[in-house]
């Protein structure tokens, strides 16, 4: 894999950072951040989203940006640096899969707006028929949601962490309903215990 800031700031973003005095901070702060793989937390990070977000290039160079989504576990890290997304039917416009057949980089947004995460991948995708994906992967992408018909792979080449500022906190709504049932059973059982006691002073 590639240092993220070497593979992304070419000289026009190098002149912007100069003139605003933030090339030095960045120089040093990507020059240890080149990895040979994905690491443990990278991960586990890919395998619990639920959604990310897809951008390819059509021919002409208009950039399109696609949201994918699916149960947790629809996106899977497969060897050292190779991420494998399930692609489920949808609206049938192939815009990502058409761009990708003319040229194959690909930036991937992974977020995680509970916890203010945000970890960008950049890589080259090939999207491949179900049919002819070994079925270990198969296997791996095999969640309770819609049939799979094609599989994305990714080889990652860089990848970063990024800055949570601005970054909305947003709950999943089996968190609040959690949350909220809990809050809901306290309260009820506080108001049984009201009603008790002042049944008992005859009130």
């Amino acid at each position: 894999m590639e240092n993220y800031a070497e593979l992304m700031f070419h000289e026009a973003v190098a002149e912007l950072q100069k003139a605003d005095g933030s090339y030095e901070k960045y120089q040093v702060g990507y020059r240890h951040r080149t990895q040979d793989k994905l690491s443990i937390e990278d991960i586990a990070f890919i395998r619990e989203r639920e959604s990310v977000y897809i951008a390819t290039t059509t021919p002409e160079g208009w950039p399109y940006v696609q949201h994918r989504g699916g149960p947790r576990g629809f996106l899977q890290v497969v060897g050292n640096h190779q991420i494998v997304c399930g692609d489920y039917p949808g609206n049938r416009q192939y815009l990502s899969m058409g761009n990708l057949q003319s040229n194959n980089k690909i930036s991937l947004f992974c977020m995680d707006y509970m916890n203010k995460r945000r970890l960008k991948l950049q890589g080259h995708a090939t999207l491949r028929n179900a049919s002819d994906v070994a079925e270990q992967t198969l296997e791996l992408l095999d969640t309770d949601g819609p049939r799979i018909e094609r599989v994305l792979c990714i080889d990652v080449v860089a990848m970063d962490w990024n800055c949570p500022k601005y970054i909305p906190e947003l709950y999943p709504a089996e968190v609040i309903k959690h949350v909220a049932s809990k809050e809901i059973g306290r309260l009820q059982r506080e108001n049984n215990e009201l009603r008790q006691k002042l049944k008992d002073i005859g009130a």
